[in-house]
């Protein structure tokens, strides 16, 4: 039987807005659209604070070192507490947390290690939000509409932060320098309300052996993620990407203005690229699923990323940075959709908090690798060696996914009206 025919073994269905998914859309669209808010107006604020790089440029690194410190743990408590109640209650601690930073900037009391303590806080409070999102999203619908959700969820973000967040920020601003972060408390305090009000079935959980702890909890997800070949690939593969996107975009503001010497508006048209790709990736995330199973979909979003790339750091032409940018962000979200539902769908369901903190850990701790190596190859070979470099990254990964394909090939019925292939084991 081909992958196409069993595409179509069983009927493909999109959620339901009213109840559980819809409210859970909204909170998680709300969210996005009020971080989109605090982390473009956080970098701005510091310039105003001091003009030293390093301590700016601590600001950005303690949003990433919690989810080296704190993801597997977070995953571990994901699959041991109520996902549901766990995430309300983080998105009413990070709303009074931003809300009382608003307060701070608009006394005139914000600092540089007042930045530094909220950045490491509330990525701290993330760690265990997004594992318990990713781990609730099954209880919430059906197994066929498992990748209709995800791709419609990361396009509603996407859209909220990549779109309209951003853009907000000056006009934010010139009323004044509190009012993005207290957007976002308030948005952080909406979601809370949504998420409490879900009614969703938690699942059945086998009873823990006496004397379990967390670290031997974090160590069973983390081999059976290791067990299973598909998802053991596609997280080598995600990783090695994510060094090669920290080394893009940690210089890719250099790419613009120096190598292709298109300036601030160059630079502005190449991230509204991005965005635009990434939300037209989201419709088609699902149809190339469909037609190719979700591993092929990732090593079809691997490969023309890697031709974008190569583009981008051959051509010293803007519309070639413009059309790259376009098709990194389109496949860019193909491979996120599917890449999440994969896991979703062969991990057991008592494990899918651990796993996806060892998915999510594996890609933090590869941004800054990927943006300390990006800045090495812009100072010593040139501004556009990072996208190169990046491209070289992107093959590799592709090549990694290559005896994983199998796994489009399943022996039960698919779930999603995609093969996905036996669970983890």
């Amino acid at each position: 039987m081909t992958t196409a025919q069993t595409a179509q073994a069983v009927p493909v269905t999109t959620p339901a807005w009213r109840g559980g998914f819809g409210r859970l859309w909204t909170a998680a669209v709300l969210s996005r659209f009020g971080d989109a808010l605090r982390t473009a107006a956080l970098p701005l604020l510091a310039v105003r604070l001091t003009q030293d790089p390093l301590a700016i440029a601590a600001v950005t690194a303690c949003g990433y070192v919690p989810w080296l410190l704190f993801g597997l743990l977070g995953g571990a408590l994901a699959d041991r507490v109520d996902q549901r109640r766990a995430m309300w209650a983080v998105d009413v601690a990070r709303g009074l947390l931003v809300a009382a930073f608003a307060l701070a900037v608009a006394l005139g009391h914000a600092s540089i290690p007042l930045l530094i303590a909220l950045a490491f806080s509330l990525t701290a409070l993330q760690t265990l939000f997004d594992n318990a999102a990713t781990a609730l999203l099954p209880s919430v619908v059906r197994p066929e509409s498992l990748g209709s959700a995800n791709a419609r969820l990361m396009t509603g973000q996407q859209v909220a932060g990549g779109l309209l967040g951003g853009p907000l920020v000056p006009l934010l601003l010139t009323a004044g320098a509190f009012l993005p972060y207290a957007a976002d408390a308030v948005t952080y305090l909406a979601g809370a309300a949504l998420v409490a009000s879900l009614r969703v079935e938690t699942p059945t959980r086998e009873p823990r052996p006496a004397g379990a702890t967390l670290r031997a909890d974090m160590g069973e997800g983390l081999r059976a993620l290791w067990r299973d070949r598909a998802l053991r690939a596609v997280c080598g593969a995600t990783l090695l990407c994510n060094i090669g996107m920290g080394a893009l975009i940690a210089t890719l503001v250099l790419h613009v203005t120096g190598w292709l010497h298109a300036g601030t508006t160059g630079y502005a048209a190449a991230m509204t690229a991005y965005s635009a790709g990434s939300i037209a990736g989201g419709f088609l995330a699902q149809r190339a699923a469909r037609r190719l199973g979700r591993v092929r979909a990732l090593l079809l979003g691997g490969t023309v990323q890697t031709g974008a790339l190569l583009l981008m750091g051959s051509v010293r032409e803007l519309p070639a940075l413009v059309a790259g940018m376009l098709l990194l962000g389109a496949m860019g979200m193909v491979w996120n959709v599917n890449q999440v539902t994969l896991m979703q769908q062969r991990a057991p369901a008592a494990m899918t908090g651990r796993i996806s903190a060892a998915f999510r850990t594996a890609s933090t701790g590869g941004a800054p690798l990927g943006a300390l190596l990006g800045g090495v190859a812009a100072r010593t070979l040139g501004l556009n060696a990072p996208a190169l470099l990046t491209a070289a990254l992107f093959a590799l990964a592709v090549l990694s996914l290559i005896p994983a394909r199998a796994a489009d090939v399943s022996k039960d019925a698919a779930q999603d009206g995609v093969t996905t292939g036996p669970g983890p084991g």
